[in-house]
């Protein structure tokens, strides 16, 4: 069609469409805030809601108390383990100390050392007592910890079982949520949809037609982008079925359409030439002429043969021939394009 077009109308055309499109964008912005607000109504939800509070609250600080003297019992352990190695140091220090002097005695032989064997046996003794108390000390400090560590991972434990109990409430209460917020969205975007498929059907070509399908650009972009992708799927049940439903709903349509098309064109295709012709815009006549088919009947006809004057599959006349100077032109044009004598000149002259 935009062959048929003038030049500066397929501009002003450019323009309305660019039109339609930026009032489309200025309302896909307005419904994205409005829909990016709706999960804004419902309050925001937490764990603790779901839980026995005071038994949490009970757990957690059994959690927090056990690992704090896991972490103290750790720390003592390492003091522990400090003051052991120093003692065995010492301890082992003593001991060969105490074996050189032995041997050096034994070669000797002096008995006026005796008690100072006495009195080195006692010292070892000493430090073999003190090495048993920092091995002591030791062992106490790994129970400690380990008894914390079993406390804060039975305590962890049941916490972890009331909470999985609670997240479990949590994930019930998430889902009919999102379902109340679906129904949100549903109740705003289904009215936009009946709306845009009004106008598409009342409006489209009306005076205000940029606007209209800019609706409409905008009702489909609400419904496929904020709404769709938000369908419950419950297994993909909701999601098929409602494609089934929307692709059976545009199918009748479609069916029906094209039923109503095929009937308006065989009860055309029974009126008189001239009646016909009256009911054809100038416009799509030479837009259908261009792609070379019969602009009454739009099936395929062979326009370069210059025998054909008339449509042979309904009838309608395609090329008559100038009142004035006689030149073979096209029936639908309102002008010769041989000598610029208008149309009706020749419809004057038969009358």
């Amino acid at each position: 069609m935009s062959k048929s077009l003038r030049l500066s109308e397929k501009w002003f055309r450019r323009g309305l469409w660019l039109v339609a499109f930026v009032f489309a964008s200025f309302l896909i912005g307005l419904g994205g805030t409005i829909v990016g607000d709706l999960p804004k109504v419902e309050s925001q939800l937490q764990l603790d809601d779901f839980l026995d509070k005071q038994a949490a609250q009970t757990l957690r600080k059994q959690v927090r108390d056990a690992r704090d003297a896991e972490q103290e019992a750790q720390t003592a352990l390492e003091q522990a383990q400090l003051q052991r190695s120093k003692a065995q140091s010492e301890s082992r220090t003593a001991r060969d100390s105490f074996n050189s002097w032995l041997a050096a005695r034994s070669a000797t032989q002096r008995a006026d050392q005796d008690p100072e064997v006495l009195s080195r046996t006692q010292g070892l003794d000493a430090l073999r007592i003190n090495e048993r108390k920092t091995q002591q000390a030791v062992e106490q400090q790994q129970q400690a910890a380990l008894d914390a560590r079993q406390a804060a991972a039975a305590a962890a434990n049941r916490l972890s079982e009331l909470e999985a109990d609670g997240y479990e409430r949590m994930r019930i209460e998430q889902r009919k949520v999102e379902l109340r917020v679906f129904l949100y969205r549903l109740a705003l975007t289904l009215p936009l949809l009946a709306i845009a498929g009004w106008l598409f059907v009342k409006k489209r070509k009306g005076t205000y037609w940029p606007f209209v399908w800019g609706f409409i650009f905008f009702a489909l972009f609400a419904f496929f982008v904020e709404l769709v992708p938000y369908l419950p799927s419950y297994g993909g049940y909701v999601r098929y079925v409602v494609g089934i439903a929307v692709t059976a709903v545009v199918g009748r349509y479609a069916i029906l359409a094209l039923n109503r098309y095929l009937e308006r064109q065989k009860l055309a295709e029974t009126l008189p030439d001239q009646e016909r012709r009256k009911d054809l815009s100038y416009d799509v006549a030479l837009a259908r002429l261009a792609k070379s088919v019969c602009p009454g009947c739009e099936r395929p006809v062979d326009l370069k043969n210059e025998k054909i004057d008339f449509c042979p599959h309904c009838g309608i006349g395609l090329f008559d021939h100038c009142g004035q100077c006689s030149t073979r032109k096209s029936a639908f044009a309102k002008f010769c394009h041989a000598c610029g004598t208008s149309a009706g000149v020749r419809l004057a002259r038969d009358e």
